[in-house]
């Protein structure tokens, strides 16, 4: 069974910098892209970014400059550095990793991060 899990989410001040990291475990096959999207209370789930399994990488525009999506070698593993953070930026990240084969999707459950003074 697939399991992808979250972590590194919490509280940070503003200007501030986190680190999420989404791992990917349980399939028999490879992922093709893997990505990051954001749900802050009462609004949809919006696109941050992604990663592809040769590099490529696209973010939504907000984030360009400040966030870089990145992962490892295995290409189970990614990672979101997150700098210089907005209150409104505040959201549950959600990570998924989508199988290569058919591009079935799975989602994890999700990381609270909270950008406040």
């Amino acid at each position: 069974q697939v399991h992808v899990v979250e972590s590194g989410g919490g509280l940070v001040q503003p200007g501030g910098s986190l680190r999420l990291s989404c791992a990917a475990s349980g399939s028999p096959f490879s992922f093709g892209a893997m990505g990051w999207y954001r749900q802050a209370p009462g609004k949809q789930r919006d696109f941050v970014a992604l990663i592809k399994s040769d590099g490529t990488t696209g973010y939504t525009d907000s984030v360009k400059g400040r966030f870089t999506i990145s992962r490892d070698n295995a290409g189970n593993t990614m990672y979101l550095q997150m700098n210089d953070l907005k209150p409104e930026e505040s959201a549950v990240y959600y990570c998924y990793a989508d199988r290569a084969s058919d591009l079935f999707r799975y989602w994890g459950q999700g990381t609270q991060v909270t950008v406040s003074a």
